[in-house]
């Protein structure tokens, strides 16, 4: 027998957060932090900010978004700082715009930490309920309903329901409905999305098995340790010391391929039982073996779940193989030949939101008040998510306060970038920020995520007056050593060359100053001391600062001068009731394109697939026609 529940007035408020994964914690958040009146809704409250997949924070570019969305105000790096058990500064043989952190996070202290975080924030009720239908009247949002028949009234709604919506598990020949880690899924807000008239895919990700610890034999592997000096990813952190705990680094080999190509008949994603599209920059190991053949292993890292649990993640072996496989195929890695597998690995697939469907904000264009934000845009990722979360959850407040928006160039930031790619240019497969997407890395660094981004932080209102001064105040030291060290002169005496000779390098022959000396590759702001007799004493983090700047000057003017140009384009704004089938001499994809995305600006028009330089020049001409006939 169906059970039908009445519908009951359960509260009214400014902002309904639907999910409180990695997106879902960060919008209900700052939507609190900045007056809103926020409830959000988790299908079980055990699952707030859960690692269905990877116990991780950070990576390359990834590592950047935490940075970033620390400087705004947001919560993810200081969470991760409280409970991470190993710190790792990537990619430092490299140079700087693509060193990142990543921590190996405790996942469940983790989550326990930010759950707690939420429910100590004033302005935020924390609901268990499953929300099955988004109200909405004259395309403007006005709140949702619950499964008991709860309705919360709100001005805003921001859905992220990462894989939850009509999520799928699938095991070899095994499928069922479910959400991530043996949670429910939520089957009923697609179909009010659709009745809404949003326009949904299918997307698919994966995990791999855990492994109880004490079956691995570490001596066949490689130890993977933290770096001995903690960088935290928080700016507010202060110095952190703790006892870390080491991954380790092992290989499939030739056995390992040739168990899964013996049972790829067995495989969903071969035959035919997984619709979704999959990630291509974290693929199960099933496609790696059989798109690289002539690979004869591939990395496997073992990463523990954390300090109270002997589960081992086994990284580099997502996969949705029949069980008797997933036993068969890890027994054949050196270190797991006795491994006792705890969960086996699993596909989810799941719906998502065409993401075209948004503007620059997140808001939905076709109903005001209703934004979206996580892997419901067809990201993948906790950081993208979070990062989504965040903007969205600081344009609901500020739409709501009748505010300008915030919206994040490409120049601006990495969350600006991913924004920016998954709104204009739309997706085939789920998202992943990767550094070679941000054409302005240099300037996007890690480490200067907060000179960036604090003063826009601040402005909206999530970063404090302390924070905001003591981030002024680092900008003003680094500018006024970098004209320090270009005031100071080095004569070309032989005492100085001698020096110099024994440092590796040149020997000069007009005076030099102690900035041009910093930009030799051989020297640096440590090793030119010996030169500099009135050298202030500076924090670290100003020195690598100074260090950067003054060695990639040429590099970094070069960049600028590339966002000023950029900048002209995405000043050049569109009109929003423009007819796209007035503009004479559009190719029809063009046209077709330009309607679907509705871009704000030209620049932004300019990055939308199927548009082409010819058509912006048309877009132009006509935008200019239509401006003199205003003036006149």
């Amino acid at each position: 027998m169906k059970v039908i529940f009445m519908e009951y007035t359960a509260g009214y408020y400014d902002v309904a957060v639907v999910g409180a994964g990695h997106a879902g914690c960060e919008a209900a958040l700052a939507s609190a932090r900045l007056g809103m009146k926020t409830v959000v809704f988790a299908i079980n409250l055990d699952s707030i900010a859960l690692m269905p997949c990877n116990p991780s924070i950070g990576g390359p570019a990834k590592g950047h978004l935490v940075r970033e969305i620390d400087a705004l105000g947001g919560q993810m790096g200081i969470n991760i700082d409280k409970t991470f058990i190993q710190m790792r500064m990537l990619n430092t043989g490299k140079g700087p715009a693509v060193r990142a952190l990543r921590a190996q996070a405790d996942k469940k202290a983790y989550q326990f930490s930010m759950k707690y975080t939420l429910e100590k924030q004033n302005n935020l009720d924390v609901v268990q309920e499953e929300v099955v239908k988004i109200l909405e009247s004259g395309g403007k949002v006005k709140g949702v309903v619950t499964r008991t028949g709860g309705v919360f009234y709100s001005k805003a709604v921001i859905l992220t329901t990462g894989v939850y919506l009509r999520g799928k598990i699938i095991i070899g020949d095994v499928n069922y409905n479910g959400g991530p880690n043996g949670l429910f899924p939520a089957n009923k807000l697609s179909e009010s999305l659709l009745e809404l008239g949003f326009e949904l895919g299918r997307f698919k990700t994966g995990t791999p098995p855990r492994v109880h610890k004490n079956s691995i034999d570490f001596s066949k592997m490689i130890e993977q340790p933290g770096d001995k000096i903690i960088i935290p990813f928080s700016y507010t952190s202060r110095k952190i010391e703790r006892e870390q705990v080491s991954c380790w680094l092992t290989y499939s080999n030739k056995k390992t391929h040739e168990i899964i190509m013996e049972n790829l008949h067995r495989a969903p994603l071969y035959t035919g039982q997984i619709q979704g599209v999959g990630p291509r920059y974290c693929p199960s190991i099933e496609v790696k073996v059989v798109n690289f053949r002539e690979k004869e292993s591939h990395q496997v890292f073992v990463e523990p779940e954390g300090i109270n649990t002997n589960e081992m993640y086994i990284q580099g072996m997502s996969t949705s193989l029949p069980a008797d496989v997933q036993i068969k195929m890890i027994r054949t890695i050196p270190g797991l030949e006795n491994a006792k597998i705890m969960r086996y690995g699993y596909a989810i697939e799941y719906d998502y939101v065409i993401p075209t469907q948004l503007s620059l904000t997140l808001e939905t264009r076709k109903i005001k008040g209703l934004f979206m934000a996580g892997q419901i845009n067809g990201t993948s990722g906790y950081e993208e998510a979070a990062a989504q979360g965040l903007v969205a959850g600081i344009n609901a407040a500020l739409s709501i306060k009748g505010k300008d928006p915030l919206i994040l160039k490409r120049s601006d930031a990495y969350i600006g970038v991913l924004i920016d790619d998954i709104i204009t240019k739309g997706i085939e497969e789920p998202y992943r920020m990767l550094t070679s997407r941000a054409e302005y890395r240099l300037l996007l660094r890690h480490d200067n995520a907060d000179l960036r981004l604090t003063e826009i932080g601040h402005k909206v209102g999530l970063i404090d007056d302390e924070r905001y001064k003591k981030t002024i105040k680092k900008r003003n030291m680094i500018q006024e050593e970098i004209e320090r060290l270009k005031s100071i002169k080095i004569t070309p005496t032989e005492e100085n060359n001698k020096i110099l000779e024994e440092m590796g390098s040149a020997k000069i022959n007009t005076p030099f100053t102690l900035e041009e000396l910093i930009k030799r590759p051989e020297l640096d702001y440590e090793k030119i001391k010996v030169f500099d007799k009135m050298r202030p004493d500076l924090p670290k983090e100003v020195i690598e600062q100074v260090e950067i700047m003054i060695s990639y000057s040429g590099y970094i003017k070069r960049q600028i001068a590339q966002v000023e140009s950029f900048k002209k384009m995405e000043n050049k704004k569109i009109p929003k009731d423009i007819n796209y089938d007035e503009v004479y001499g559009l190719r029809t994809e063009a046209r077709q394109r330009l309607k679907e995305v509705m871009p704000e600006s030209v620049g932004q028009a300019s990055r939308i697939s199927g548009v082409n330089p010819a058509d912006i020049s048309i877009l132009l001409i006509y935008l200019e026609q239509q401006k003199r006939i205003r003036e006149k």
